[in-house]
């Protein structure tokens, strides 16, 4: 007789029971079957699972069990992005060990996807905090050393005074760190590298290969890789230095009418050694957000710096200048300025009334307007001397031909793409496996002498890295050798983990990065999670994939067969603000809110005692912005089923 009601918890315990005691979900390599790797995205762990990972996890659930019914061998692991900032943070809050804090999240949220009966096979768990899954991305990290692709130099970076770390542009919003809300300076330490750049080409050509991933994410890989043709070339200082720069664009070279520097490079300094205004206007820029987004629209500030070029096929005197809008990372630190057909340029020269110089016709082949904006189009030269009537394509290879045989002119194909910097100043996380002896030497440590492990239980005073001022993790000797040394103290950013974690499920147990199972499931047939992640994880995880297939670690190409980018879920936020700006946000269980006719939100009072907070609007469901719908409590009400079907 069918029951009046749907009794879900004697229904969901006793198929969990039986998948747990007959341990369906654990495979092995079959090679007389056909496999099919599913995976979604492993979670941060922050406390619990909202519902946004509820979706992302049910999407994948639902391909595995299809694929199984297919007669497939399929493979769904489960595990933890286990390090990074907020652990750390909370740590610090609660004076509690990071570690202790991550391992009581990891067990409650293991428990929460287990009352959802995702059919996850458990045997392969992991961790990224655990010395037994970092050993071997330390180990990775030193093949990488000697074969030359990563390396250590001075950087100038994002640094958050308050956090005492790096940021990348992406954290660094309006000028300010995106959790401390301190004013962002610039500044230049010394930083490990991977060298990306290196297979920048490759990332670029093999995005056409993944047929099955969304055009959007890989349109934004192309963008973010950045391919360009152009020429690098120097000019002449009258100090008798020579100054290199770089262009796309040497049809426009007779239309340079000043240059400018990035106010860390070297002729900037210089300058302003005996130049107070300069100085400051230097110190200024160190403050300055550089994220992509603020260049574009920032306003355009510089000062001459009393210095002239001499440009390589004229011969004119041209005035070199700094400005906020070059960057030393990117390129030599240095540009030449054409404010006739480059928007930038032009806005930089109408502030300060420098020449603009007309050098390409418009489509009537009259000198273009540049009254109220640079024509940017190409065309055919004009008032170029000699290359006067050339097209932009014959213009670009006689003038690129010029340049090689009097300014130093070498051709080159330059990415925007940077090296990956992968030092973090902060505590919890991965440490970097290198040694220094007293002379600043750096060393790998020996194979035999990993992992070097990060100690759990340590004392924070504010936010400043315990290991940075413990002598018994940085006090050791330099290898093969009784020499005292010291141990690097930064750590890994995170993304080193979640960039070959999925590779490491295929062989948890492997005493050794990988074996030959990782070559039975790999490639990931299909990958699941966030938009959010389309361009660094992404990006890092196929850049750490080629890396590990020169290693011979792996022999497909390619991490992701095709990728699923499953769409946020959304609630709406509410915070307060400091008198720096910085948010604390505030759960929507703890307000009170107010709503006109329709039903729209017009405001909101905290519950405790009737405080005004701000309504910030819908966003994804996160942790740190205390949005998230916990789903135990819809799992208690109505069953996993419903919650997942919902």
């Amino acid at each position: 007789m069918l029951k009046e009601t749907y009794d879900f918890q004697s229904v969901e315990k006793t198929a969990q029971d039986y998948w747990n005691t007959n341990r369906c979900f654990e495979v092995t390599e079959d090679p007389s079957r056909e496999k099919y790797y599913c995976l979604s995205m492993f979670p941060y762990p922050s406390g619990k699972l909202h519902m946004g990972h509820v979706r992302n996890y049910s999407i994948g659930d639902v391909i595995s069990r299809f694929q199984r019914m297919l007669g497939k061998n399929v493979l769904q692991p489960m595990g933890w992005d286990a390090f990074g900032l907020p652990a750390e943070n909370a740590a610090i809050k609660n004076k509690v060990p990071a570690a202790s804090w991550t391992y009581e999240n990891i067990a409650y949220m293991k428990e929460q996807l287990q009352s959802l009966g995702f059919a996850y096979d458990w045997s392969r768990e992991l961790a990224t905090c655990t010395p037994e899954y970092y050993r071997w991305e330390q180990w990775f990290f030193t093949q990488l050393v000697e074969k030359g692709l990563a390396y250590k130099k001075m950087a100038v970076v994002n640094w958050d005074p308050e956090e005492q770390t790096v940021l990348a542009n992406e954290q660094v919003v309006d000028g300010r760190g995106w959790r401390s809300g301190a004013l962002v300076e610039r500044r230049e330490i010394p930083q490990w590298f991977i060298r990306i750049t290196a297979y920048a080409g490759e990332l670029l050509n093999d995005i056409d290969k993944l047929d099955g991933w969304p055009e959007s994410v890989k349109t934004m890989q192309r963008h973010w890789i950045g391919r360009s043709e152009g020429v690098e070339f120097s000019f002449e200082v009258d100090n008798g230095s020579k100054l290199a720069v770089y262009t796309t664009r040497p049809d426009t070279l007779m239309g340079v009418t000043y240059a400018a520097v990035a106010a860390e490079h070297p002729l900037a300094k210089e300058a302003a050694q005996s130049n107070p205004e300069l100085a400051a206007f230097l110190q200024e820029c160190k403050t300055t957000d550089t994220s992509e987004a603020n260049m574009e629209t920032m306003e355009k500030k510089g000062l001459p710096l009393g210095i002239s070029l001499i440009h390589p096929l004229t011969g004119d005197k041209v005035p070199l200048w700094v400005a906020n809008f070059v960057l030393m990372g990117y390129g030599t630190g240095a540009v030449m300025a054409v404010p006739g057909h480059d928007q930038r340029d032009w806005e930089f020269a109408e502030k300060y009334n420098i020449e603009k110089r007309v050098v390409i016709c418009s489509k009537d082949n009259q000198p273009a307007d540049i009254d109220d904006a640079a024509f940017v189009e190409h065309g055919r030269l004009c008032n170029s001397n000699e290359f006067d009537g050339l097209g932009f394509e014959e213009a670009f290879d006689k003038i690129c031909s010029a340049l090689e045989s009097r300014a130093d002119g070498q051709r080159k194909i330059n990415y925007r793409l940077r090296d990956w910097g992968v030092s973090r100043q902060r505590y919890w996380g991965c440490p970097i496996p290198m040694i220094y002896d007293k002379d600043d030497q750096v060393y790998p440590v020996a194979a035999d002498d990993l992992p070097v492990v990060l100690p759990e239980d340590v004392e924070f005073a504010g936010v400043n890295s315990p290991i940075k001022s413990d002598p018994a993790f940085y006090e050791t000797t330099v290898p093969g050798s009784s020499e005292a040394g010291t141990r690097e103290t930064d750590t890994f950013d995170t993304f080193f983990e979640s960039s070959w974690y999925y590779a490491r499920y295929c062989c948890t147990d492997a005493n050794s990065m990988l074996d030959d199972r990782a070559n039975y499931w790999l490639p990931v047939d299909q990958y699941i999670g966030g938009i959010e992640h389309a361009v660094l994880h992404l990006l890092y995880a196929r850049f750490f994939h080629k890396l590990m297939r020169d290693v011979g670690l792996v022999t497909s190409d390619e991490p992701f067969t095709r990728l699923l980018t499953q769409g946020m879920v959304v609630a709406e936020t509410y915070f307060t603000e400091d008198e720096r700006g910085r948010k604390s946000y505030v759960t929507p269980a703890e307000v009170d809110i107010e709503r006109d006719g329709k039903g729209k939100i017009t405001g909101a009072t905290r519950k405790t005692d009737g405080s005004v907070v701000t309504v910030g609007g819908m966003q994804k469901m996160s942790k740190s912005i205390g949005n998230g719908v916990d789903p135990q409590e819809m799992i208690d009400r109505y069953g996993a089923d419903t919650v997942r079907l919902f």
